[in-house]
């Protein structure tokens, strides 16, 4: 869980201000151990929270890199706290994404890169997106 002085440098940083809203999000994110949609988000915040502004404070971590998407096989977006490096002209999130087939919780696994792609000639990829599928190790248990 990031502490409170940790959501603050990291608002600051990339320069958004502190609303109550955005250090509720970005706290449910950063102290989550996979990436939630947008519903799971707004069912662990407290409170009266507008739909439209959670989804607009997504939208904004994700423009200036505190975010990144992950789409599951369902098409349902899931979202998932960025590494420190991560900034609105770059996101270093290439790294493979894990869906346990038992819980459906998605996992970024961090220390497991993208493997290289030859593309055809000709082709240009805009975007790189590496989902397995199987059981996580809480599900084994």
């Amino acid at each position: 869980m990031a502490s409170p002085d940790r959501i603050s440098q990291t608002l600051t940083r990339h320069k958004l201000r502190h609303t109550p809203v955005r250090r509720a999000v970005l706290q449910v994110l950063s102290a989550s151990p996979f990436a939630l949609s947008g519903h799971e988000v707004e069912q662990q915040l407290s409170g009266d929270l507008d739909r439209i502004t959670l989804y607009r404070t997504l939208k904004t971590f994700e423009e200036s890199g505190l975010i990144h998407r992950v789409i599951d096989t369902t098409d349902t977006v899931r979202y998932a706290a960025c590494t420190m490096e991560c900034t609105a002209h770059g996101h270093f999130d290439d790294h493979v994404h894990f869906k346990c087939t038992t819980c459906q919780h998605i996992y970024c696994l961090n220390q497991v890169a993208i493997p290289a792609v030859t593309l055809p000639a000709n082709f240009q990829a805009q975007t790189r997106d590496y989902l397995l599928a199987g059981v996580c190790e809480d599900c084994q248990r």
